[in-house]
């Protein structure tokens, strides 16, 4: 995955790992965009994995056939769900310099994407989240998911005094090594995943970059909004304990150092940020 330019230079590269449960009606299209968007207007090194949750359908044939079909696709299948457990699984397995997630239906436009690794790749920040709740971003969605969704993170600035904006925007990246030494301390494995690894991030002082989203609401979603409500207000319940106790810091978290090297690349992707923003089986 590591390549070098001309220069010789080592390029920092990227893994975006895309969870699917069932979903081998819209895999191949949606991973066939993907890829197609990245070799054309990605200038960094990467792999797509795709990331099996023990699905029931042909979802993990899809994958496997999609690894013959397209170079930098691979896939992974487990034996459980949850999409932390995957994303766990991969990120901390990964080669790349940084680790990154979006979900199969592509709800967040792509064109966000450079915007949120750069700030990763070039060493200014440690963990980078989409958000649909920015007042730069556009989103589409009904009315009872944007109540939920803005409820849910006022409980979470309330409770556990969050500082980000959107916890369960399905499209984020973090530092490879930051995530390995946060990843012990992550209990969730299903949803309430993002939650904990940002404010895990926060509560250790590591620097969380926003990027606002243009967003579109898959109406096919398979998220069980009941339920996962009740597991969110579980994790919150834990992590609140966890920071009263001072469980939460942990004393190993590597330290941000910024990159030498200018590419025109990294300028491209300086500009857009500063545009768009205030402040176990594998195949290959």
């Amino acid at each position: 995955m590591n390549e070098q330019n001309a220069g010789g230079v080592r390029q920092r590269s990227v893994e975006i790992v895309v969870p699917v449960y069932n979903e081998a009606h819209v895999l191949a299209g949606s991973i066939g965009r993907l890829h197609a968007y990245l070799e054309t207007s990605f200038p960094f090194p990467f792999t797509i994995t795709v990331a099996d949750n023990a699905s029931t359908d042909g979802t993990w044939q899809v994958a496997l056939d999609l690894t013959q079909q397209l170079p930098h696709v691979h896939a992974v299948h487990l034996d459980a769900k949850g999409r932390g457990r995957a994303l766990k699984q991969v990120w901390s397995r990964s080669e790349a310099d940084v680790v990154a997630y979006m979900d199969v239906d592509l709800s967040t436009g792509l064109e966000g994407f450079l915007p949120l690794v750069a700030p990763l790749l070039s060493g200014h920040s440690d963990v980078a989240i989409g958000s649909r709740l920015h007042r730069q971003a556009v989103v589409e969605r009904g009315a009872k998911r944007e109540f939920i969704s803005r409820s849910y993170n006022l409980l979470l600035k309330a409770g556990l005094a969050a500082r980000f904006s959107d916890a369960q925007c399905g499209f984020k990246a973090v530092r490879t090594e930051v995530f390995r030494a946060l990843a012990p301390h992550i209990e969730d494995t299903a949803w309430f995943f993002d939650t904990e690894l940002l404010v895990l991030a926060q509560r250790n002082r590591l620097r969380i970059h926003e990027v606002p989203v243009d967003w579109i609401d898959d109406p096919d979603s398979r998220v069980d909004i009941v339920r996962t409500a009740l597991d969110d207000l579980k994790g919150m319940r834990r992590m609140f304990k966890q920071t009263i106790t001072g469980r939460a810091r942990i004393a190993a978290v590597p330290h941000r150092t910024r990159t030498a090297e200018v590419t025109p690349a990294r300028a491209e992707a300086d500009a857009r940020i500063a545009s768009r923003s205030e402040n176990l089986e594998y195949a290959s």
